[in-house]
């Protein structure tokens, strides 16, 4: 993997680490389609959206280089082991090729670490065997220091892709404390995504020197253009600030 950092990353290259985000529950048929199209343009890493549009986006994005993400899950990570893996099947099955999946939080909070690492194995298991990538979502609003950086660990040991701040929907997002502790925290083979609150030009560019290789965002045209006017000598608005909703 590429080291990337903000002086020297291609516009090429900031938008292969962007996951367009499709997963506001009242999104239409018509908006994830229009979505799909909008990654297409700007030839983002993914877009995420909600299991049961899987099958349209890949559809959609058959001839793109866009990949079709999903989450697994989601938002809570409170389903039994057999469920989020029977949802990772079927959304491999209707053409996802990286899935995002929601550790279960209360477990973790109520210290079982070995119930949370047999979970996230399960899921990362069933798809590793089918050459698809787990990003694994912590909600990081809801733990503490010493849980994050346990999950960060059992994620380590069952070979998770990436570890993951947030679903986006809980009350704080991604924050560079946070990106900088589970960095820390796994090994050089885990990669690591921000997710909830990257809104900015200038806050995809602070993630990416923290060691950040993929973002979740919906402000996905703003941010490629903003990158695109600046390496054009335009005047760029925008801040670095983090957290919320994506």
């Amino acid at each position: 993997m590429t080291k990337l950092n903000s002086k020297t990353i291609t516009y090429e290259q900031l938008a292969k680490v962007i996951d367009h985000s499709l997963l506001k529950p009242e999104l239409t048929e018509e908006d994830v389609v229009a979505g799909c199209e909008l990654a297409d343009r700007y030839h983002t890493a993914t877009v995420c959206v909600k299991p049961c549009h899987v099958r349209l986006a890949a559809e959609a994005l058959k001839d793109s280089d866009v990949l079709v993400s999903t989450v697994v899950g989601f938002p809570h990570g409170s389903n039994l082991t057999a469920v989020k893996v029977a949802e990772a099947e079927k959304a491999m099955d209707d053409g996802a090729l990286e899935l995002d999946m929601v550790l279960n939080i209360g477990q973790l909070r109520s210290g079982k670490i070995d119930y949370v690492r047999e979970d996230v194995k399960a899921v990362c298991d069933a798809a590793h065997a089918r050459g698809v990538k787990v990003k694994v979502i912590f909600e990081n609003a809801y733990l503490k220091d010493e849980e994050k950086i346990a999950a960060c660990k059992l994620c380590d040991e069952v070979g998770a892709d990436w570890v993951k701040t947030s679903t986006g929907f809980a009350p704080g997002g991604a924050t560079h404390e946070d990106l900088r502790l589970m960095r820390a925290n796994v090994s050089e083979k885990v990669q690591v995504k921000a997710a909830g609150g990257v809104r900015t030009l200038s806050a995809i560019l602070d993630v990416i020197d923290l060691g950040v290789t993929r973002c979740g965002a919906t402000a996905t045209a703003t941010i490629l253009d903003d990158f695109k006017a600046m390496q054009e000598g335009k005047d760029v608005a925008g801040d670095s600030k983090l957290g919320g909703s994506y």
